[in-house]
C-alpha cells in the first residue's frame, strides 16, 4: 500500500482559502478520517490528494514520489464517491470488471480478480443483477468492489455512506472497517458524521473554516480536545462547556456552585488566569454522577431515556448553557426538580476563554 504525505498543501479560490496550508502524513495501512462541517475543506483536501483538484501550493507525496502535478490516472489511487456512479446498463459483475477492462487486463485475470473481490465483500449472489434492482447498501458494495478490484496503492472515500438510510449506514460502517482490517489498505475517508469517524478511524483530522483543528486518535479528540470547536463538535451531545471564575483553586459558577480544580491542573490554570479570572470548564456527560452530596446543583430542564441510561438536561443558571448529564434509567427526574452531581476529576478539562485553546495539566515530578 502507500504512505501519503502533504507538505504545506493549500487551496485558494481567488483570495479565499478553501484549505489553509496543512502538513499531514498518512501512514501505510492507516485509516484516516477527514472530519468537519460542510465547507470546512475536507472534500477539497481529498480531491487534491486524488488529483481531481489542483493545489495552489505545496507538495503531495505518494510513497515518497512527488505526485502533486500528476494526472489522477497516474497516482494509483481509487476513489469511492457518495453517489455510486454505477453504469445502469451493466450488471454488478460488469461494473466491477470495467476498470480492469479499460486497462486492457487479460480476460482470465479480470475474471479471477472480479471473483476474488466479490467473494471478499460477500456479494457473489448480486453478480448478475443490474443497479436498479439493488438496494442502496448493495449498490455501495458494488462501488467498493469496483475500487478494490484495481488493487490501488490507496483508497479515497468521499462520504460513501451519505446517501444510505440509518440501518444501512450502520451495517456499511462495520463492513468498511472489516474490509480495511482484512486488506490493510491505506484509506482516507471524508465525513461530517462524527459517529462514523469515531467508529472507523485510526486517526481523525478535525477541520473547520479551512484549518486543521486537531489530529489524533478517536480517544484523543474525544477526551482531550485541542480547543472549544473540537470539544463541541465531537460527541453526541458535545462536551459540556461552562463559564466560571477561578480563584484560589476553585471555579465558581455563581452562588454555591463551586468546583475544586484538580492539583495537576492548578499551575496551568493559575498561569492562564493570572491567579484569578474567567475560565471555561469542560466535561463529557459520562464524567458526571448524580449524587446527593454532589458539589454542583441544577434544575432538570428535560430528561430523555436512551435505553441503558437517562440523559438529563440540566439548567445551572448563571448564563451557562444547558448541561447534559448521564443518570440511571431507573430513576425518575421531574421537570424543575433540583439535582446535585459530582464530576470525575480525571475527566474534567479546562480552556482559555480568550484563545479557546485547551490547557495542559502539569505532571507531578517524583522526588
Amino acid at each position: 500500500m502507500a504512505t501519503i504525505t502533504l507538505q504545506q498543501v493549500e487551496k485558494k479560490f481567488g483570495s479565499a482559502y478553501a484549505v489553509q496550508p496543512m502538513d499531514l502524513t498518512i501512514q501505510d495501512g492507516e485509516f484516516v478520517v477527514l472530519l468537519g462541517p460542510s465547507g470546512c475543506g475536507k472534500t477539497t483536501t481529498l480531491r487534491m490528494i486524488s488529483g481531481l483538484e489542483a493545489v495552489t501550493s505545496g507538495k503531495i507525496l505518494l510513497n515518497g514520489r512527488d505526485v502533486t502535478w500528476l494526472h489522477p490516472s497516474e497516482r494509483d489511487i481509487a476513489f469511492v464517491f457518495q453517489f455510486f456512479a454505477l453504469y445502469p446498463h451493466l450488471t454488478a459483475r460488469e461494473n466491477v470488471a470495467f476498470p480492469l477492462q479499460a486497462q486492457s487486463v487479460p480476460r482470465d485475470e479480470v475474471t479471477k480478480r472480479v471473483n476474488e473481490v466479490l467473494k471478499l465483500l460477500q456479494i457473489e449472489h448480486l453478480a448478475n443483477s443490474r443497479p436498479a434492482a439493488l438496494s442502496g447498501g448493495d449498490q455501495q458494495r458494488i462501488a467498493l468492489a469496483r475500487a478494490l478490484v484495481r488493487r490501488p496503492s490507496a483508497f479515497l472515500m468521499d462520504e460513501p455512506l451519505g446517501a444510505l438510510d440509518a440501518e444501512f449506514r450502520e451495517t456499511m460502517r462495520a463492513e468498511i472497517k472489516r474490509l480495511h482490517l482484512s486488506i490493510n489498505a491505506t484509506t482516507v475517508y471524508v465525513t461530517h458524521d462524527q459517529v462514523e469517524a469515531m467508529a472507523m478511524s485510526d486517526r481523525i483530522v478535525v477541520m473547520s473554516a479551512a484549518v486543521v483543528q486537531q489530529v489524533g486518535t478517536p480517544a484523543e479528540v474525544y477526551y482531550d480536545p485541542a480547543n472549544l470547536f473540537v470539544a463541541r463538535f465531537i460527541g453526541s451531545p458535545g462536551m459540556n462547556l461552562l463559564k466560571g471564575r477561578y480563584s484560589e483553586g476553585v471555579v465558581s459558577f455563581g452562588g454555591s456552585k463551586r468546583l475544586p480544580v484538580p492539583a495537576a491542573w492548578r499551575a496551568a490554570v493559575d498561569q492562564v488566569t493570572q491567579g484569578g479570572g474567567e475560565l471555561i470548564v469542560g466535561f463529557r456527560p459520562e464524567a458526571a454522577s448524580v449524587r446527593a452530596d454532589g458539589e454542583l446543583e441544577a434544575t432538570v430542564y428535560a430528561s430523555d431515556l436512551h435505553g441503558g441510561f437517562s440523559m438529563l438536561h440540566l439548567d445551572l443558571g448563571h448564563e451557562n448553557p444547558i448541561v447534559h448529564v448521564r443518570a440511571s434509567r431507573q430513576e425518575i427526574y421531574p421537570i424543575d426538580a433540583l439535582v446535585r452531581f459530582s464530576l470525575d476529576p480525571n475527566m474534567v478539562r479546562f480552556f482559555d476563554p480568550r484563545t479557546e485553546k485547551a490547557l495542559q495539566p502539569v505532571a507531578e515530578v517524583a522526588l
